[in-house]
């Protein structure tokens, strides 16, 4: 059905077009034979196609715009009145004999348009008489067109300042009144097009009024710029400045779009008025414009209109720092603010992401306008609508510490639901760091944190398994390196960020705890490494901050760390500080960092890849230790030789072999330090390399009676270098003889039948045997001491 309905349209435009081809033949010989009366009598006919109501509005306009063609023609012959013999006043009265309306005003309109141009009637005067007699064309489709015409024909021949058709003082004034009449019956003749339901137009009876509808309103929107051109029009008239304008113009205009209460139209118009007229116009305006958004339809797109008329003005006053003031004086803020709320409270079923919108174009606005008038800002966001506009406000505030500054700010993060508190927190914390912002206030740094809740705060009952973890690893990525970046040159106000952010990040919950504690806590320790070059206390509000103080927050926070548990990073961080408060000469505090780390190894790591890691950091710590007495010194070496193998004897279980004799080899670094004289301990150095030794050799008979293998000798290489080592250094104890016999267990041991072959050992053995070798070979001192190793 709808097929065939286009093929009708189709069958009768075809038609219309060769009825028109075949009156303008006639019609351009009559012009030919300068037949005046046949020549008005064919362009009747002619124009008598237009009168169909069977076409659409796009099949329309072709059939109007073969004719148009024809009527540019006969409106040539018209000119030349040597041709037809008829004065120009007699051919405007004879044209109005036509039998029908419309024929009769379509020669009318091209007859005038003569009549104007000989100057032999006021422009304004022939303008008024075209205008009223086409009002008695009523059909929507038809008046329009020929409304359309008669702006056509006219439009280079109004009374307009400094043109050859000017009247007197008010010449303006009359091409101004044309247009706006002719502009109003326009539009309600477009508007009036939506209630032309026809099935002559190509709709099928069987079509839902919904369809029928959508159509309408398809084909009107496709005439819009008909109606449109008039405001073009009028835009471009020299003698309309700002007073007519403001007084006549715009209140015309907003009259007709107010009261035609058409959502198209009323959408369609009030985006004209704003692209078509002077931005300065606007501006001075503004308050006129706006008044009428509020009456608008409340299913009109006001968004988008006020949307543009604010991106003009931000143009605008980007374009010269001149007109700024103009801004100011006018009070353009207020007023765009004060009429958004209204439209706002007039359509109350407008969405969320309407009011929304709006907002940010007015922050946009401010940003570009009043960069300087951050109260602006700040009011924006003091609307209870504004509960999604904190990303796109923060995407336009560059420098989040300007953010930080807005008292509305955090109350509009706590109006987001979790998931976009989250994401906006995120947008917050990429911008410090895109644009390497520096926050060195403890009270900016409190606003902050507010903002960032999101990130930092507890899961508040989500279940960790619901978490995406790559995600939660790079949100709280980010909040590490963004604390890694909070600093300041004064070690007190240092000092209350970091209390500022350890209150904040402690509430973090075990999930988040690993990845905030470690930045916040290298950042006390950059602290109290500077204190340590002041020689002196931090003056806090109420009593002075020391070091040990600084230690004491420390040990606090890393035990809720262990108690997560995450007890090999708070073991590692225990560590960290006991080198802190070893190089500021604090015995007591270092002996208890260690201490701790003690505890979280014995009762806490239960893996034994983790424990084997743990005792080698110890130990590392341990070794560079300078700041402890001999008893404490004495206490935390056996301690750690303890829980390897002496005190503990479950220890066995847990460690590997392997495991136990790398550990015991490494404690023998405990009792020989060069750095520092009296820690030379040879004879504990030794004990330490046998007991080794002894459990390589355990490690073999293992490997022989469950393979039926020795396994590498990787381990007896190991222990040779730590004996060449403590050899070259000077430990009375270890002797040539010792390494000589060294040597000749692991070679006895590598040609052995039952040693399972490997390369790797292999070569270890030959590179150690080669630096004997190059030391021998030095001569002096060295040669001498090396001499009696015989490989």
């Amino acid at each position: 059905m709808i097929l065939a309905g286009i093929e009708d349209e189709d069958k009768w435009l075809a038609e219309g077009i060769a009825g028109i081809q075949h009156n303008a033949f006639y019609m351009h010989r009559a012009l030919d034979a300068n037949n005046l009366r046949d020549a008005l009598k064919c362009s009747a006919l002619m124009l008598s196609e237009l009168r169909t109501s069977k076409l659409s509005p796009h099949k329309y306009y072709d059939l109007y715009m073969r004719a148009f063609d024809e009527l540019r023609k006969l409106e040539m012959f018209f000119k030349d009145e040597s041709r037809h013999g008829v004065s120009i006043v007699d051919l405007y009265e004879l044209v109005q004999h036509a039998g029908n309306i419309l024929p009769r005003l379509y020669l009318l309109c091209t007859v005038g348009s003569v009549y104007i141009k000989s100057k032999e009637a006021p422009a304004k005067d022939a303008l008024k008489d075209l205008v009223e007699m086409c009002r008695g064309v009523q059909n929507p489709i038809r008046g329009l067109f020929l409304r359309s015409y008669l702006a056509q024909v006219s439009r280079d021949k109004l009374p307009n300042l400094g043109s050859e058709y000017e009247g007197g003082e008010d010449t303006a004034m009359d091409a101004v009144e044309f247009v706006l009449q002719n502009f109003t019956e326009m539009n309600k003749l477009w508007v009036r097009m939506q209630h032309q339901l026809r099935p002559s137009i190509g709709l099928s009876r069987l079509q839902g009024p919904v369809r029928i509808r959508e159509k309408l309103e398809k084909e009107r929107n496709e005439l819009r710029d008909l109606v449109g051109k008039n405001l073009h029009v009028l835009s471009q008239i020299e003698g309309v400045n700002l007073e007519i304008y403001r007084d006549t113009v715009l209140p015309r205009v907003l009259e007709q779009i107010v009261n035609c209460k058409d959502e198209l139209a009323q959408y369609y118009l009030m985006d004209c008025i704003i692209q078509v007229f002077p931005d300065e116009y606007h501006l001075q305006t503004l308050e006129t414009l706006l008044g009428a958004c509020p009456q608008l339809q409340p299913t009109v797109d006001i968004k988008t209109v006020l949307s543009r008329l604010m991106e003009r003005l931000s143009n605008y006053a980007a374009s010269s720092p001149d007109v700024l003031p103009e801004f100011l004086q006018v009070e353009a803020f207020a007023k765009l603010s004060s009429a958004i709320g209204k439209v706002i409270e007039a359509q109350v079923d407008m969405p969320i992401v309407g009011a929304v919108t709006l907002y940010v174009s007015l922050l946009t606005f401010t940003l570009h306008v009043h960069p300087e008038r951050l109260d602006y800002v700040d009011q924006v966001l003091s609307n209870k609508t504004n509960s999604c506009t904190s990303e796109c406000s923060i995407r336009k505030v560059n420098d989040i510490v300007t953010a930080l500054t807005l008292s509305n700010y955090p109350r509009v993060m706590d109006c987001l639901d979790d998931e976009t508190n989250k994401v906006m927190a995120m947008v917050i914390v990429q911008s410090i760091m895109k644009n390497n912002t520096c926050i060195s206030t403890a009270d900016k740094i409190e606003v902050l944190f507010e903002l960032l809740k999101g990130l930092i705060k507890g899961l508040d009952g989500t279940a960790a398994d619901e978490l995406d973890e790559e995600d939660f690893n790079e949100e709280q990525s980010s909040v590490a390196r963004l604390i890694h970046m909070l600093y300041n040159d004064d070690s007190e106000e240092m000092l209350k960020i970091i209390c500022t952010v350890r209150k904040h990040i402690m509430a973090g919950g075990p999930t988040r705890l690993p990845f905030t504690v470690p930045p916040l806590i290298f950042s006390a320790l950059r602290l109290v490494r500077k204190l340590q070059a002041q020689d002196g206390n931090v003056v806090g509000e109420e009593e002075p901050a020391t070091p040990k103080k600084i230690f004491q927050l420390l040990n606090e926070t890393i035990e809720a760390l262990s108690s997560v548990p995450s007890p090999e990073l708070a073991l590692r961080l225990y560590l960290q500080c006991a080198q802190a408060a070893n190089d500021y000469d604090l015995e007591p505090v270092a002996y208890e960092f260690f201490t701790q780390a003690f505890i979280l190894y014995e009762e806490e790591v239960v893996d034994s890849k983790a424990q084997v890691t743990a005792m080698h950091l110890i130990i590392g710590a341990l070794q560079r230790m300078n700041v402890l007495g001999v008893e404490n010194r004495d206490t935390l070496t056996h301690k750690a030789t303890g829980v390897i193998v002496l005190a503990y004897p479950y220890s066995a279980k847990l460690l590997k072999r392997p495991d136990q004799c790398r550990a015991v080899y490494a404690c023998s670094h405990l009792f020989w330090v060069d750095e520092k004289d009296g820690i030379k301990d040879g004879e504990r150095v030794l004990l330490c390399l046998k007991r080794a030794l002894r459990i390589a050799n355990a490690a073999q008979q293992m490997a022989n009676a469950v393979s039926g293998t020795s396994g590498p000798v990787t381990l007896f290489v190991e222990i040779l270098n730590k004996y060449l080592y403590f050899f070259e250094k000077g430990n009375p104890q270890v002797t040539s003889a010792a390494i000589q016999g060294l040597v000749e267990l692991i070679t006895n041991e590598m040609q052995s039948d039952s040693t399972t072959p490997d390369p790797a050992s292999e070569a270890f053995f030959a590179s150690t045997i080669r630096y004997i070798q190059f030391q021998k070979q030095k001569g002096g001192v060295v040669g001498e001491k090396f001499g009696p190793i015989k490989v």
